[in-house]
């Protein structure tokens, strides 16, 4: 008995958006809602016994918030970071809204209290920390038991982040990246991701996390445990706060944290009001590790000329935000906030 008016138009649009970005010709951008909800199976005829009407599914993706909490009261993902007050939390997001708002608050809660890590991908820079809990946060949303009241979970600590969710096993144990089939607990919703580029093929979110936890911390290793609960571990790097001299220049060492890529992000946005280009950042975060860096060496780790990196530093000379300190032999960079 659900109608159009029991679903969000603000999620039709938001996921239009999304579906454009990933092929500009979109079939859902010429639909209806109506239509596009057809079209993506979350509207369906039972023939055995010839009711219409909308799933579950269409209402987990799309549906109102007060009318998710009608049909489903116990649905909830908390989002808990756990660092010193490890018997309650630090901070907490209880998330009530549909699967595609959900995965936005969920990656805004990683984005916000876990450290980044730059990748050159062939000619591509990536964010290794959004590419591991992309597949990790779409796992726990799609591949839920939402008829049980047991929470959806992401918890982050000192060490590790890990997610629980309610699960219909397949098997049971650790998954091996090497040797499982992938088994769709929800294919509908799985498909809806695909189509908004939230997940790729069914089992290639295993191993792309395998793939680049080994990069996050070298040589680590996620798991994947498979039972009534579904967990997913993924180990943390050492995490402590940028060390910030009294003179206002930062000076932060790899070892010191991974966190200093955000928080110089953060930084120079609060005294720009807008962001710097990647070349820029990338000259920043190089400074950021050795304040005697040249610019032969800048050039190298970057792939840009010498005379590009002049120019970058230039800009950033300009914009109040570096500082060159002694002679050009025998000096060093200073980064200023």
């Amino acid at each position: 008995f659900l109608t159009i008016s029991d679903f969000s138009e603000s999620t039709f649009q938001r996921i239009r958006k999304l579906a454009k970005s990933e092929r500009p010709d979109h079939p859902w951008l010429e639909l209806s809602n109506e239509e596009l909800m057809r079209s993506s199976g979350l509207y369906r005829r039972d023939y055995q016994t010839g009711e219409k009407g909308c799933t579950l599914a269409a209402v987990l993706l799309l549906g109102k918030d007060e009318v998710i909490q009608d049909i489903l009261p116990h649905y909830k993902t908390d989002a808990i970071l756990r660092r010193v007050n490890i018997d309650r939390y630090d901070d907490r997001d209880v998330i009530r809204t549909n699967l595609i708002d959900s995965y936005n608050r969920l990656t805004s809660f990683i984005k916000k209290y876990l450290p980044d890590r730059f990748y050159q991908e062939g000619d591509q820079r990536v964010s290794i920390r959004d590419r591991i809990f992309r597949e990790v946060i779409a796992n726990c949303l799609i591949h839920r038991e939402f008829t049980n009241a047991f929470p959806a979970k992401l918890v982050i600590e000192k060490q590790v982040a890990y997610t629980e969710n309610w699960n219909r096993p397949h098997s049971a144990g650790r998954i091996d990246p090497s040797n499982f089939s992938p088994y769709p607990k929800n294919p509908v919703i799985a498909r809806f991701f695909k189509e908004i580029g939230r997940v790729d093929e069914l089992g290639s979110g295993v191993r792309n996390t395998f793939k680049y936890c080994k990069i996050y911390i070298e040589g680590s290793i996620p798991e994947f445990i498979e039972d009534d609960i579904f967990k997913t571990i993924i180990p943390l790097p050492t995490v402590g706060p940028p060390v910030i001299p009294g003179d206002g220049s930062l000076q932060v060492s790899i070892s010191d944290s991974n966190e200093y890529v955000d928080w110089v992000r953060k930084k120079l946005g609060e005294k720009l009001g807008e962001k710097l280009g990647e070349n820029e950042i990338s000259i920043v975060e190089l400074i950021a590790k050795n304040s005697k860096i040249s610019i032969t060496k800048m050039a190298d780790k970057t792939g840009l000329s010498t005379t590009a990196v002049e120019n970058n530093i230039n800009k950033l000379k300009r914009k109040g935000i570096l500082k060159r300190v002694g002679p050009a032999k025998g000096g060093h960079w200073k980064i200023v906030f």
